[in-house]
């Protein structure tokens, strides 16, 4: 439940005093506050600004020309009157905002240098030839351990360190951090592994991968990489712009229907999209000695009064992540609370837990009997089908559209309009009401959002609640004409963070024309993406349809999705045993 900004009222009874949050941090702590949340006002920024400069140049003008009437009549410069007085508060007030505005986010702006915010910054490479030396490689996951672990001196050959690993004398997670040269770590672990398993792992290929690039973020233990291949749909023509969407995906059929569905849509005027709601969540599980008390922080949480204070210190945690609400469910003496927050271009899940830490950190001392259980308890829901993805949504929830007209679904989708609606009435929403389903009320979303997703850098994973829509078709215009709209209530997709600073990835990106963060209109670009994933679903979506309606689906597969190689041959190398090697 979203909560709007109100003035400061006392705690609900029985609550302790609620102390203001600090704007200064302990030796070590990084505190980092926007003076736009620090100074909470009735009116836009820009009216504040305009009124409190006002403010500062007529108490300036006023208090000089009373200080030289007072030189000039030898009056002496500390007796004052109460419009002096006035003027003095005035122009103290009016430099504390403006400094406090001005000056924090100019320091701010200097001196940042978060993990989220970084993703942020233009690679300063396409801006400037002169070299610079290389980063310092980023620190392997801390889950596997010290590095600590192994010897301080490695082996010098390659033989006695897959030798060492293999006898276990040597972690393989330590390899690129000892020997400095991510390639080379890949190619021991392999080999070390080969030794182990017997399996020589053909196929997989070593060569031809910057390892370096996912160390310490991507993947963890590399041996090699998966080849996937990568077909474009379009163009696709939304809101006015040309796109040629990238898929990865190893089902046949599935890049040329959606191509077919894109024709359609641009042979009918186009589609268009809304965004209906942009944030990303998280939600903490705490407990409390009792349901009381874990109703007394549910009230606490939710009342508008106090969201000025919860968003202060929610967004220290980056330039990008700004609280939007809280959403609290209840079960028993364990409160759950579900934060959204706005991410700019990332997706968001790093920006927005290190916001709830915040939260937690400062909600400990005024309700110390609070034992936190998770930073995460479900209630977010991350990765999992869930009603509150559903009904609130999460990450950017999309609305896409298109008008497609009769002769089109003639000549393109080789069936008819009443036959697509009654199909669709049928399939996607009785059917999957009979199944049960949850948000699964379409024909294949889940196919276009995942090989997407996979070509431009995305979570997979998330697929899960990313693919939830509903396919609505209708007859228009006296039945001759077909609108179709696809809602998705939680595309969770970032242009930067993750796996969209791979070369691939960045590739695919680079197609759609949203790599890297919008700098003028941070978060415009994910938006953008996420408005392209749902123009791909719409144009899925109706040529599968429209393939069932006509009787074509089984056809198309056979003929395109399948092997015309001479399986018997290559089944009986694959059983014929081999000797084992040494």
């Amino acid at each position: 439940m979203a909560m709007e900004v109100g003035r400061r009222v006392p705690p609900p009874h029985g609550s302790a005093p609620r102390r203001q949050p600090a704007t200064g941090g302990g030796e070590g702590e990084r505190v980092r506050v926007q003076a736009g949340d620090a100074l909470p006002l009735p009116l836009p920024i820009r009216h504040t600004n305009l009124i409190f400069s006002a403010l500062l140049a007529a108490s300036l003008v006023y208090l000089m020309r009373r200080w030289r009437e007072k030189i000039r009549a030898s009056t002496p410069l500390h007796v004052v009157s109460l419009a002096e007085i006035f003027a003095i508060c005035g122009l103290v007030a009016s430099l504390i905002y403006l400094l406090s505005f001005f000056g924090i986010a100019f320091v701010h702006s200097v001196v940042s240098n978060s993990d989220d915010d970084e993703d942020f910054i233009i690679d300063s490479r396409h801006k400037q030839a002169r070299a610079a030396p290389p980063p310092p490689a980023p620190a392997p996951c801390a889950l596997l351990g010290s590095p600590a672990a192994a010897p301080e001196k490695m082996p010098e050959e390659d033989e006695e360190i897959v030798a060492a690993v293999v006898a276990g004398k040597i972690p393989s997670y330590v390899l690129e951090t000892r020997l400095g040269d991510c390639r080379r770590a890949a190619g021991i672990r392999r080999e070390a592994l080969r030794r182990i398993t017997g399996r020589d792992m053909d196929g997989l290929p070593l060569d031809g991968f910057d390892y370096a690039s996912i160390l310490g973020q991507c993947c963890e233990l590399p041996v090699g990489y998966v080849q996937l291949p990568v077909g474009v749909a379009g163009p696709l023509l939304l809101d006015g712009r040309r796109v040629y969407v990238p898929m990865a995906t190893t089902e046949g059929c599935l890049v040329a229907s959606t191509n077919r569905g894109c024709k359609a849509i641009a042979e009918s005027g186009g589609a268009s999209s809304v965004v209906l709601k942009d944030g990303m969540t998280r939600a903490p599980v705490v407990r409390f000695p009792s349901a009381r008390r874990a109703a007394e922080l549910k009230a606490f949480l939710e009342d508008p009064a106090n969201f000025d204070t919860l968003a202060v210190v929610f967004n220290r945690s980056s330039r990008f992540g700004r609280l939007q609400g809280v959403k609290c469910a209840i079960a028993g003496r364990n409160l759950y609370m579900r934060f959204s927050c706005s991410t700019g271009d990332a997706m968001g899940m790093n920006m927005v837990s290190k916001g709830v830490q915040n939260v937690l950190d400062y909600l400990q001392a005024d309700f110390p009997d609070m034992d936190v259980i998770s930073i995460s308890g479900n209630f977010c829901s991350d990765k999992k089908s869930a009603a509150v993805n559903w009904i609130d949504g999460r990450g950017k929830s999309v609305v896409c559209e298109a008008v497609i007209k009769e002769e089109v679904v003639k000549k393109v989708l080789k069936t008819n309009v009443q036959a697509l609606v009654e199909l669709n009435m049928i399939k996607n929403l009785a059917g999957s009401a009979v199944a049960g389903a949850l948000g699964g009320f379409n024909a294949h979303a889940s196919n276009i959002v995942t090989a997407i997703f996979i070509a431009t850098g995305q979570d997979p994973a998330q697929n899960v609640e990313s693919s939830q829509c509903i396919t609505m078709l209708e007859s228009i215009n006296d039945g001759k004409d077909l609108h179709i709209s696809v809602t998705m209530p939680s595309i969770e997709v970032g242009t930067v963070g993750g796996g969209t600073q791979l070369a691939s990835q960045s590739g695919c990106l680079d197609l759609l024309g949203v790599k890297r963060a919008s700098r003028e209109f941070p978060g415009s670009n994910a938006r953008l993406l996420a408005t392209m994933v749902a123009g791909a679903v719409l144009a899925g979506e109706l040529s599968l349809i429209s393939a069932q309606a006509a009787g074509h689906l089984v056809n198309s597969h056979m003929k395109y999705n399948r092997s015309s190689k001479d399986m018997s041959k290559a089944l009986a190398e694959a059983t014929a045993v081999k000797p084992k090697k040494c």
